[in-house]
């Protein structure tokens, strides 16, 4: 397994960076670990189980992820919804979101009506509240301008979405396999950085 390509960002507080790689060769994934913070109180993460966010305005992409999940080990919960506004309403826990759990991991795609994808983590990773939840971009663009706009945006990593639909499946299973059975995931808000008021 090679890593083609690590995108950083340089910072002036300390920064960590997990690599993982694996084929088809044109998926990369870097994730990132950030930050010197303060705990706050743990937050409602659905019980036991852990709850995956997809957000993508196209239902046939959804319904083919929704497929990939459903022989996994252990259950989870899945929240499908296609605009970038209704993201920010779900983690408020405003209006029919009132008792959403807090998503262990949020899909995400760059193009959604009334709020892009980059509008919505750019929201997300400046809230203390939600800026430790893990946003996965999962998106056909292969425009190297997204994909460094992304991670400026402190997206965990970016995958470019395949047309191939055996492919996207396999991509999903081991979306899985390492954000969600790997790797441990916080279940706490974050207080501000240091030195911020």
């Amino acid at each position: 397994c090679k890593i083609a390509r690590i995108h950083y960002r340089s910072v002036n507080f300390p920064l960590e960076l997990f690599l993982l790689c694996f084929q088809p060769n044109s998926v990369k994934i870097v994730s990132q670990l950030t930050y010197s913070m303060t705990f706050q109180a743990p937050v409602n993460t659905g019980g036991n189980r852990q709850t995956l966010l997809i957000v993508d305005d196209n239902q046939a992409s959804t319904r083919l992820i929704r497929e990939a999940f459903r022989d996994r080990r252990t259950a989870l919960n899945i929240i499908a919804m296609q605009r970038g506004t209704d993201v920010l309403n779900y983690l408020h826990q405003r209006g029919e979101f009132a008792s959403a759990p807090r998503p262990s991991l949020i899909l995400l795609d760059l193009n959604l009506p009334r709020k892009s994808g980059q509008e919505v983590i750019a929201e997300i990773k400046t809230d203390p509240q939600f800026m430790s939840i893990p946003i996965v971009f999962l998106c056909s663009s292969r425009r190297q301008e997204d994909i460094d706009a992304s991670y400026a945006l402190w997206a965990n990593c970016y995958i470019q979405k395949p047309s191939n639909l055996q492919q996207l499946l396999t991509i999903t299973r081991r979306i899985d396999e390492f954000w969600l059975n790997t790797i441990s995931l916080p279940t706490v808000n974050y207080g501000p950085l240091q030195g911020e008021s």
